[in-house]
Parts: structure tokens; C-alpha cells; sequence
């Protein structure tokens, strides 16, 4: 019995541990510095690689980070009114479906967001 239970708790342990995936459409509240706003995030991941599509009040760009076990950061570039803006997002993925972090909107701003996948 003892054995069972020690073997349970490792498979729990390391299903945990492993790497989560954000592959799908998610949607983020955003709160910085600068304003506030509901971004759509189109995700695809592939091991720690992260690819997708940013589209809100910024205008719409592609994107790439890397995710490592619940740890997720991706950057992506847009043009406002002219100006270049980088946007990089850190965060820590929470469950299966949410995800909550810090973003630096350079040159605007920076803040906090959370996340739901859709």
C-alpha cells in the first residue's frame, strides 16, 4: 500500500511539473501605466517553443517566446500611430487555463494581465 501511494504521489508530481501547453485562442485583461484592454491571443506551441497572433488596441503582430514547465514569455512588435512598440509579456500559467503576469510596453508603459483560454 505504501508503495502505491508513493507512486500516485511521483505521477501527480511530475504531471505537474511538466510543461503546460498554451496552444489555442486566449483572451487577456490588461492593465498597465498607459491604459487598459481586452487583447485576443491566438497561441500554437510546440515543445518550449511559442509562436501566434496578437490582435487589440495595439493593432495586430505576430508573435514568439518559449514556455518552460509553468513558466511563459513571448514578445511581439507593432507599429502605433507611427512609433514602434515592443510588448513583452512574463507570466506563470496557472491550471490548465488561465495565466497571470507582468508586461512591459516599451516606451508606453508596463503592468500586470490576466488570462483565460477561450
Amino acid at each position: 500500500m505504501k508503495h502505491l501511494l508513493v507512486t500516485i504521489l511521483c505521477a501527480v508530481t511530475l504531471s505537474y511539473a511538466q510543461t503546460a501547453d498554451m496552444t489555442g485562442k486566449w483572451v487577456f485583461q490588461v492593465e498597465t501605466t498607459a491604459g487598459g484592454g481586452t487583447p485576443t491571443f491566438t497561441f500554437k506551441q510546440e515543445g518550449d517553443k511559442l509562436t501566434g497572433h496578437y490582435s487589440g488596441q495595439l493593432g495586430e503582430a505576430d508573435l514568439a517566446g518559449t514556455v518552460k514547465g509553468r513558466q511563459m514569455d513571448f514578445k511581439f512588435v507593432t507599429e502605433v500611430q507611427g512609433f514602434r512598440v515592443e510588448a513583452i509579456y512574463s507570466g506563470r500559467i496557472e491550471g490548465t487555463d488561465s495565466v497571470k503576469g507582468t508586461v512591459v510596453l516599451a516606451g508606453l508603459g508596463e503592468g500586470t494581465f490576466t488570462g483565460k483560454r477561450q
